[in-house]
């Protein structure tokens, strides 16, 4: 167990205890930033991979403990059999080191541990605040529909209605409008045991004592309704938590803030804005569909190339000849982008994305319309609801051709439809300002989140 950092304070103390994932790290922070803002003290206890930097939170503590898994390279392929290492391995450790902690503040009348905040992929930290006689809370970084549409997985997988490797079908599932059998999050990696392992693990009920969502009414009131019913405990539907945390950073790649810049050159509105996250990858041919669709287009873009993100090469070695010359100054490709800002830019008037959770709250509460190419995961779930449910994006649903995104981005962009687009997102966008200030529902949540915590 490695002190990074120690703070002395007679505040209540929560530990916090993320996935080691950018999409999973960054609610956690923002959570925690929020409820420092409350009067609490914050300790990270955090892996060894993917660690958090500390200097991006110099308010919190920061723990990290051994995870014996620091020198693997993960990818979006791995992610399932990686978490259940993870659980398998940081028990003992996190264990240790919160009986060290709750000695320490014994011993040295330090602040007590209020309460532990885990991830729901993190579900090893049940059992251990349990042990160490600590209420814990589980944060889910996903959105309810989510919840819903993998508990129904497991559902029509008992009653034979899904086989295990999910389905293609367009039939709409029973109870789970607008998602077709084909939306539902069924990972195709991995053996199908592993999947419906995780998800059984995840949403076990365990002694946890309530469940914060990274959510809020305005988005999904009917989804958190249903959930309530079926849950023993409380839910707190806070979100979106970047929206209501001060201003901070939390990515765990470097930002590269040129393209700032470039984006104060461009008209308003005009800008489509291109990130697949912190997983995805894409392959040679999609790279290049992808490039001469956007070039075809003849609209302004800034598009983010992760490094690692493109199968074995530079991404520069990959685009066709003639891509960079057909661009000119009407496109800016970086490798990370500081991506609220870029999208509260008002040059920006689209977003092509995979549709993570973080990814599309940020789209919503900034009124950005949305092109959606989800890849994996949740991320299916999601785009669905942007596009049937919130009316506020065009879902890409075949292979990456350019003849086919070229269309997609006028229809976002230049077209009718995509202005209408862009007037509902604007009005979405000012319900859930409304919703987090005094008064509104995330709001109140919070509020009650912190009484319950205080009651401890």
């Amino acid at each position: 167990m490695e002190m990074e950092k120690e703070h002395k304070s007679s505040h209540p103390r929560l530990v916090l205890v993320p996935l080691p994932f950018q999409g999973h790290i960054n609610p956690m922070l923002q959570l925690g930033s929020i409820l420092h803002t409350k009067g609490f003290s914050i300790t990270v206890l955090h892996t060894a991979f993917n660690s958090p930097i500390p200097s991006n939170y110099p308010e919190f503590g920061f723990v990290s403990i051994p995870d014996n898994l620091s020198e693997q390279l993960i990818s979006a392929d791995d992610l399932l059999p990686f978490i259940s290492l993870l659980n398998l391995n940081c028990g003992v450790p996190f264990q240790e080191c919160l009986a060290k902690m709750v000695q320490k503040q014994e011993v040295e009348n330090e602040p007590s541990i209020a309460c532990i905040i885990y991830d729901e992929c993190m579900y090893f930290c049940d059992a251990v605040a349990k042990y160490v006689k600590l209420p814990s809370i589980v944060l889910r970084s996903t959105s309810a529909s989510t919840y819903l549409s993998r508990n129904a997985i497991l559902q029509l997988k008992a009653e034979g209605v899904l086989t295990s490797q999910g389905s293609t079908s367009q039939d709409l599932v029973p109870g789970l409008h607008p998602l077709r059998f084909k939306d539902l999050p069924v990972s195709k990696i991995g053996t199908p045991e592993i999947f419906l392992q995780f998800i059984t693990n995840i949403y076990k009920t365990r002694t946890s004592s309530a469940i914060i969502w990274n959510t809020n009414d305005v988005l999904e009131q009917p989804s958190l309704q249903e959930i309530q019913k079926q849950c023993q405990v409380g839910i707190f539907p806070v979100g979106p938590l970047h929206e209501v945390a001060p201003a901070s950073s939390s990515s765990l790649i470097k930002e590269d803030n040129s393209c700032i810049t470039w984006l104060e050159k461009q008209k308003q509105n005009t800008v489509l804005y291109v990130s697949l996250g912190s997983l995805a990858s894409v392959d040679k041919k999609e790279l290049g569909e992808m490039a001469w669709g956007l070039a075809n287009s003849k609209q302004p873009f800034l598009w983010v190339i992760r490094p690692g993100s493109v199968d074995d090469q530079e991404w520069k070695k990959l685009l066709t000849e003639g891509f960079v010359e057909a661009v000119g100054e009407n496109g800016c490709i970086v490798k990370w982008a500081p991506q609220k800002e870029v999208l509260a830019h008002g040059a920006v008037g689209g977003f092509w994305t995979h549709c993570g959770w973080n990814s599309t709250l940020e789209s919503i509460s900034e009124g950005v319309p949305m092109i959606c190419k989800p890849c994996f995961g949740d991320q299916r779930v999601n785009a669905r609801h942007v596009s049937k449910v919130w009316r506020i994006g065009i879902q890409l649903e075949n292979k990456c051709e350019r003849g086919e995104i070229e269309r997609a981005i006028k229809r976002l962009m230049v077209d009718k439809e995509g202005k209408e687009m862009r007037h509902r997102a604007k009005n979405l966008k000012e319900r859930i300002q409304l919703d987090i200030r005094e008064g509104g529902s995330s709001y109140n949540s919070l509020n009650k989140l912190i009484e319950l915590i205080m009651s401890f």
